[in-house]
């Protein structure tokens, strides 16, 4: 079979074009017969991940970031009739700045390794996550988290990490809050919140284990939600999201970690939302949030 491989050369700020000289090379050595499409525009990689679930290519490769994975995930879901075969398998070489899922894998991070994991042809079942019309594989968040990333989207002088975490102490200054109204299997929650995060896997931004206790094979969504009242008591949260073991900022008074099939939410006022690290929406209100279980066939 052909392997189909979707390259998105603006991940990590164009660094994912420089490397794919690299990623060829080592597809070669490795024996792989392949076909590559390059996105060229916003969009693009959606519409190319739609057009190639019908190709008959076998494995489809995303060459990117966690935002690539996430768009190509999201046109080979929508060109599927029904789920009852899953997606893939899917193979990741990861491009980007952060690779969260891969990380959350434990997949190579470096493009030989990547490529062997591939041509080795283990496949693993995956959870696959769903917001609304958009279905996502690591994380998507309302509240502050979102308002994270569009704030580290404009700080083009900051690179890798760094900007991550300087993005979340400049959000955690603005202090930003929502009355919400949150239902799941068995619970329920009405009050103020500062963020609402739900994970596929833990770590979302390189180094915040946001929900640390998600497996991507459990067959549920793990979200958590929090409140603090002013920004000294969210700054203290800072360090301890960044634990995935005990002293994790889950453990904290007013923070919730829950498991759950699926979670919908209703906000009095509109905050942005993300699904994989893109933003979907600058202001919305209500969500619904479901796991596909066993879903996404990935090579590992």
């Amino acid at each position: 079979m052909v392997a189909k491989v979707i390259l998105n050369p603006y991940a990590n700020r164009w660094k994912a074009q420089a490397l794919w000289k690299q990623v060829e090379t080592e597809l070669t050595l490795a024996g792989m017969e392949f076909e590559l499409a390059v996105s060229e525009r916003r969009g693009h990689l959606i519409e190319i991940a739609y057009e190639s679930a019908g190709g008959g290519f076998s494995p489809i490769l995303i060459a990117g970031g966690d935002g690539t994975i996430g768009e190509v995930i999201n046109g080979l879901a929508k060109a599927l009739p029904s789920f009852n075969n899953g997606i893939g398998p899917v193979g990741i070489i990861p491009l980007g700045t952060a690779n969260d899922f891969a990380h959350n894998l434990g997949l190579p991070l470096d493009i030989p390794g990547a490529v062997q994991r591939i041509k080795a042809g283990e496949i693993k079942t995956i959870d696959l996550c769903q917001v609304n019309e958009h279905f996502f594989v690591n994380n998507a968040a309302i509240g502050l988290e979102p308002t994270v990333t569009l704030i580290q989207q404009e700080m083009v002088w900051a690179k890798g990490t760094l900007r991550y975490l300087l993005a979340a102490l400049r959000g955690i200054m603005r202090n930003p809050k929502w009355e919400a109204s949150l239902e799941w299997e068995g619970g329920a929650y009405s009050g103020p919140v500062s963020l609402v995060t739900v994970g596929n896997g833990a770590v979302t931004g390189g180094i915040f284990y946001m929900t640390p206790h998600a497996d991507p094979a459990d067959g549920n969504l793990t979200f958590v939600h929090a409140f603090r009242k002013g920004r000294m008591e969210l700054l203290r949260i800072l360090p301890r999201a960044m634990k995935t073991g005990e002293g994790s900022y889950v453990e904290l008074e007013g923070v919730h970690e829950i498991h759950t099939p699926w979670l919908k939410v209703h906000l009095q006022t509109p905050s942005p939302a993300h699904a994989d690290g893109e933003i979907f929406s600058h202001a919305i209100q209500d969500l619904e949030y479901k796991v596909l279980p066993g879903r996404l066939q990935l090579l590992v």
